[in-house]
């Protein structure tokens, strides 16, 4: 009889744990939700552009909010005249006199908001403090809690611009009824001949065909634009008026 060959130990080997997909190891990034805006509405495009703009100025300097707080002040004002007159508790005969000087005092004080906002407000879109000498106080981290773009402020011993630390940025944008093109103007409040810093875009550079909005992209252009009124270099004909 033949030897019964011996069956040799099979000897288990583990299998290596498989690999983890990627996906799971690398951290689900957060994605931006886009605005899409039809861009055949100008106001709401314009709107959005300024938004942008006014937000962009804010992470390098502080808002200004005396004189919108005395346009509410003269709107509240104007809205109680107007709630006398409506509840005055008196019957009609003996509140005409009332109701004559409330509704008298509602219409001037609209009529001086719609002047004020007609001669004075013009296009201007923002209004902001001088910038301290030690710079603006950060409170958000440095980073943009919409699109989380990260924020660069300079340090303010390298902006050569004085005025800046003395007066307020009045920030203005144009955007003509059937144009594409849009206008930011950064000059300073209240300061005789200031002189100031401005660019022009083509709506189609921060829009495509579906109305999506790079608000990034505006950003960006927006910060240079500031960054010019940091290193006062100004627009050519305000330096020569300057120099004069």
């Amino acid at each position: 009889m033949g030897k019964k060959k011996q069956k040799e130990p099979v000897v288990e080997v583990e299998s290596e744990p498989e690999e983890e997909e990627e996906d799971d190891e690398e951290e689900e990034e957060e994605e931006m939700e886009l605005l899409q805006v039809d861009v055949g509405d100008m106001i709401k495009v314009k709107q959005i552009l300024d938004e942008t703009v006014a937000a962009t100025v804010l992470e390098q300097i502080d808002e200004d909010y005396q004189f919108d707080n005395f346009k509410l002040l003269l709107m509240t004002i104007a809205c109680v005249f107007a709630m006398i007159a409506q509840f005055a508790p008196l019957p009609f005969p003996d509140s005409r006199i009332i109701i004559g000087v409330c509704c008298a005092s509602y219409f001037i004080l609209s009529g001086v908001l719609q002047l004020i906002t007609t001669f004075i407000d013009k296009d201007c879109i923002l209004l902001t403090k001088p910038l301290p000498k030690d710079g603006k106080k950060v409170e958000d981290g440095g980073v943009n809690e919409d699109t989380g773009k990260k924020i660069f402020r300079r340090n303010p011993k390298d902006i050569k611009s004085k005025e800046l630390f003395k007066y307020g940025v009045r920030v203005r944008s144009q955007f003509p009824r059937f144009s594409e093109w849009y206008t930011v103007i950064l000059e300073f409040e209240k300061l005789p001949d200031t002189p100031r810093v401005q660019q022009r875009w083509s709506v189609g550079q921060f829009f495509d065909k579906e109305g999506m909005f790079d608000e990034i992209g505006l950003q960006l252009e927006v910060e240079k634009l500031y960054r010019r009124l940091e290193d006062a270099d100004y627009e050519k004909k305000d330096i020569d008026k300057k120099k004069d």
